[in-house]
């Protein structure tokens, strides 16, 4: 599945990486805690999160985790985006809850790995 139809899917809004939309992912991850996305991630996954600071990115790119989607809303400030354009990922925001976008992504064939 692509980062495009995951945003199509989720209606999301992408803050920076557009130029990412084309690549191509392998699994989903929902989480806020960062612990449990460096325990049980592997590459080319997307990560759902509530979670807004810049721990989220700096644990993206440990993980080589392609794209990042902030649920319910939330906004990430400046820094947050900027330091996600640096390291080359996608972040978009859905006003969807996590439950929800999850579901979406199951039901369209994205799997959460092992």
């Amino acid at each position: 599945m692509t980062v495009n139809t995951i945003k199509e899917l989720l209606n999301a809004r992408v803050l920076s990486g557009e130029d990412l939309l084309d690549t191509e992912v392998y699994r989903a991850c929902g989480s806020d805690m960062m612990s449990d996305v460096l325990a049980h991630v592997n590459d080319q996954s997307v990560l759902l999160t509530g979670l807004c600071n810049p721990q989220v990115i700096r644990t993206a790119e440990m993980m080589d985790i392609v794209c990042v989607i902030m649920i319910r809303g939330k906004e990430p400030d400046a820094s947050m985006i900027q330091m996600a354009s640096e390291r080359n990922i996608c972040l978009m925001a859905t006003p969807l809850r996590m439950f929800t976008a999850c579901g979406i992504l199951y039901s369209a064939g994205l799997g959460g790995g092992d």
